[in-house]
């Protein structure tokens, strides 16, 4: 009797495999229509000089009924625990004018960290910003959210198609634990809550600042943002 060979099913055609293709199909088009949803909500600032403050109006008192919609409550920030100073930044990392201010703002945090409370938060706007914003987060359980953020920004524009897995694995971290993060989308809906805060507190595009509440749009000359800082400081 002569025996048939019987070929094992490609594993795409296996239940599994099929559910594997569903899934990842629905991941990935909830993120294109969150992308579309950010896109249609939000333009670019242009690389506006913001020499015209009122400093008067920036020591009005921190708005707290908008506090939590400015900060948000699961968000990263680093220097003093009781500041005098709260700078909440929205950014995208993809934006060429955040990149701009990320030096600054680090000096800033260095140079002011017992006085100043630096918040970050995501407002993705390009084509290409949600994977690197979940990245941030990704890092971030790990510990290493602003050794991701440093190094996304240190690397805008000097490749196309960052290998997101290689910088987690320069900072340090697991990547297992990383590309589990990754792949799930753990942390988006915690970016969209970021965008939507926002477009509530009326970010028309990147970087946009509040400063003990007070909203500035775009790119903040270093000078000028040191006078701020000191002249909120003497109050």
């Amino acid at each position: 009797m002569e025996i048939k060979e019987i070929k094992a099913k490609p594993w795409h055609k296996k239940w599994w495999g099929i559910l594997t293709i569903i899934i990842a199909g629905l991941f990935l088009a909830i993120i294109t229509a969150f992308a579309f949803y950010i896109f249609s909500i939000i333009k670019i600032i242009p690389d506006q000089k913001t020499t015209d403050i009122n400093l008067n109006l920036l020591n009005a008192p921190y708005d707290e009924q908008a506090r939590k919609t400015i900060e948000g409550q699961e968000s990263y920030w680093m220097g003093s625990a009781k500041p005098k100073i709260t700078i909440v930044e929205f950014a995208d990392f993809a934006c060429p004018y955040c990149q701009k201010s990320f030096g600054k703002i680090r000096e800033i945090g260095l140079k002011y960290g017992k006085d100043v409370k630096i918040i970050f938060r995501n407002y993705p706007m390009h084509e290409n910003s949600l994977e690197p914003a979940m990245a941030a987060r990704c890092a971030g359980e790990q510990g290493l959210f602003w050794l991701m953020h440093d190094k996304l920004f240190l690397n805008q524009g000097a490749v196309e198609n960052p290998d997101l897995a290689e910088f987690a694995n320069q900072i340090g971290a697991d990547l297992n634990k990383f590309n589990s993060c990754m792949a799930n989308g753990k942390y988006l809906a915690l970016i969209k809550k970021d965008a939507a805060d926002g477009e509530e507190l009326g970010v028309a595009g990147t970087p946009t600042w509040f400063i003990n509440g007070n909203k500035i749009e775009g790119d903040i000359p270093y000078d000028i943002f040191i006078k701020i800082i000191e002249e909120m400081i003497k109050k």
